[in-house]
């Protein structure tokens, strides 16, 4: 069974006096705008490279939480960030990675269980696949 999910972009104008918009399908994103200085410089609002960040965030904090069901533990707290780094190659600007930062709260959790899940999570994560990039992982369980 395929799950399919849509979003819609608009852009208007040249790539760095233009601008565009971005929705999703469920409206949780409605037109919401973005521009040259939104993505490559410091103007506030978003880019398509921090909802890419959010997609891999959310995507690992399930697919560990589905790891940790399958060793029977279940945790109190994932707090995970992402960052994607782009940076201009031969081929122009390209991601070329995404850091994870895990802060779990995992009662009865072992080092080694916790750390088995959140790499097995990090490799697994449908986001993960999709990325054609290096993922690196900082993860920490607190007592």
């Amino acid at each position: 069974m395929a799950i399919k999910r849509r979003a819609s972009a608009v852009w208007q104008g040249g790539l760095k006096d233009g601008k565009g918009v971005v929705s999703t399908a469920t409206g949780i994103l409605n037109n919401t705008p973005y521009n040259f200085s939104m993505r490559f410089e410091d103007e506030p609002g978003t880019n398509p490279e921090e909802l890419i960040a959010a997609a891999h965030a959310g995507c690992f904090a399930m697919a560990l939480s589905g790891q940790l069901d399958a060793a029977e533990l279940k945790a109190d707290r994932l707090d995970v960030k992402a960052t994607v780094k782009m940076e201009k190659t031969d081929a122009g600007m390209t991601v070329t990675g995404s850091h994870l930062v895990l802060v779990a709260n995992i009662p009865g959790a072992s080092e080694e269980a916790f750390n088995t899940a959140a790499n097995n999570a990090k490799a697994g994560c449908p986001i993960s696949r999709l990325l054609n990039c290096e993922i690196t992982l900082d993860a920490s369980l607190e007592a």
